[in-house]
Order: C-alpha cells, then sequence, then structure tokens
C-alpha cells in the first residue's frame, strides 16, 4: 500500500444536514496521506456529501450544517479562523463533468496562482508547464497553450483541469466520478495518472464503479443511507469484507 499510514483527512464524529435532511451520521475515519481512499456505495447514500465537506464546497448550499471534527493536518477545516479560499487551493477538487473555464489553456492552469500568489509571467510559465506535465498533458498542448480549452476532447479536459488543481500545490485532490462521462481509452489515462499523483498527494476519490476502485485504490470506503458502513485496504474490502451489506454491494446484490 502507498502512504505513510498517517491520516491526511481525519473525520471524528461527523454528520451533516441539508436543511432538516441528515445526510451524513456520525462518520470517524482516517484517510491515509499519500494514498488513494475510493468512496463507493449507491447513489445518495453521502459519499459525494463526505467528499465535498472536506474542502467546505457544501457551503455554497444554504441552510446546510455539520457537527463533529473534520480534520487536515490535526486542524478542523470548520474551525472559525479558517480562511476558507486557502482550504481550497491546498484542497484541490475536480468534478464529475470536466469545467473548464472559457479561457486558454494557459489561463486555465495559471488561474489559481495568477490570483493567489501574484507571480511574475517567468513564474507563471514554470507553474504552467510543471502542472501540465504532472497532468500528463504537456506533450499534447505545448504547442496551443493559447487556444482555448474548450477546443480540447472531454478525457483532456478533465486532465487539464487535475492540472489546474494542481497548479495550486495542493496537499489533498478530491475527485468526484472524474472519468464517469469519459470512454475507456481516456478513463485509462486518469487511472495511469491518479496511480502516479498518488505518491505525492493524499487522493479521495467517489466512484460507481467497482473495478475501477478495485484498480486504482489503497483503500475503499463503503457508505449506505448516510452512514459508513465498511472501510478498509481495497483487496481485503474485496475479498473479506466484515459487513454482510458490504459483501451484498460488491458483488452487485443491491446498488
Amino acid at each position: 500500500m502507498s502512504g505513510s499510514g498517517k491520516p491526511g483527512v481525519e473525520a471524528r464524529g461527523f454528520s451533516f444536514w441539508y436543511g432538516e435532511k441528515q445526510a451524513l451520521f456520525d462518520i470517524s475515519a482516517g484517510l491515509p496521506e499519500r494514498a488513494i481512499t475510493a468512496l463507493i456505495g449507491p447513489s445518495g447514500c453521502g459519499k459525494s456529501t463526505f467528499l465535498r465537506s472536506i474542502n467546505r464546497m457544501n457551503d455554497t448550499i444554504l441552510g446546510t450544517r455539520h457537527e463533529g471534527d473534520m480534520l487536515l493536518g490535526g486542524e478542523d477545516v470548520y474551525a472559525s479562523h479558517r480562511n476558507v479560499e486557502e482550504l481550497r487551493s491546498q484542497v484541490g477538487m475536480v468534478f464529475q463533468r470536466s469545467n473548464p473555464f472559457p479561457k486558454s489553456i494557459y489561463d486555465n492552469v495559471a488561474y489559481g496562482p495568477r490570483i493567489n500568489r501574484n507571480l511574475p509571467r517567468r513564474d507563471l510559465d514554470e507553474i504552467v508547464e510543471q502542472s501540465l506535465k504532472r497532468a500528463a498533458l504537456w506533450e499534447e498542448v505545448r504547442d496551443r497553450l493559447k487556444s482555448s480549452a474548450l477546443g480540447l476532447s472531454g478525457g483532456q479536459q478533465q486532465r487539464l483541469c487535475i492540472a489546474r488543481a494542481l497548479a495550486n500545490e495542493p496537499s489533498i485532490l478530491l475527485l468526484d466520478e472524474p472519468a464517469s462521462a469519459l470512454d475507456p481509452a481516456a478513463t485509462q489515462r486518469i487511472e495511469e495518472l491518479l496511480f502516479e499523483l498518488r505518491n505525492e498527494l493524499t487522493i479521495v476519490i467517489v466512484t460507481h464503479n467497482l473495478q475501477q476502485a478495485g484498480r486504482l485504490s489503497d483503500m475503499t470506503a463503503f457508505f449506505y443511507l448516510g452512514h459508513l458502513v465498511e472501510m478498509d485496504r481495497t483487496d481485503t474490502m474485496f475479498t473479506r469484507p466484515r459487513e454482510e451489506r458490504t459483501e451484498a454491494y460488491i458483488t452487485g446484490r443491491f446498488g
């Protein structure tokens, strides 16, 4: 297994509500740093809510509230003094559908560093190149950095969104079904990229694709009806799950 074994993300008795509807119930889990953790479970089970709680993306929805702690490096992300913009630079997010800005490829990647650090052009050039290389996209776009990002293929756009997140030098990368809208070849590229990045970053991925979770992740967490039913090493979860509900989901008896 990759990673140091120390938690990159730790939830302690974490519950979450959308208005009156409770979406997460008393979640306690440590997600190891420099490793990939897959969140699996049927639709509406709370896995995306949990993911979006890590960088407080749920704050954008009116009427939400939480109880318990969500810790990064031992510090609660919901602490009153926490700067949410800094948090979201530290915790990059890639969504189900690629969402490049209607700007050039270069400006998409440079957007965060340009706003957050006010860097000179020479430094931005280096950050853009290195981020695109880390996202396995540089060789495909190096000669058209001034072209619109919207002209890229779906798979390229998703890797661009990963490069855009990496440009902020995050320690954690969150991905919500990042390959669900891609063809098999583009999906393979994304998986290969994440497998390389796992030695540098704490990666948390929501996926409905159990084969993808099995191929890609070091740890797997199974959510059901807002509860964390079971979390373990992926090879153990897929061969010797402790909970009957986990086995039923993994073997396709429901979900």
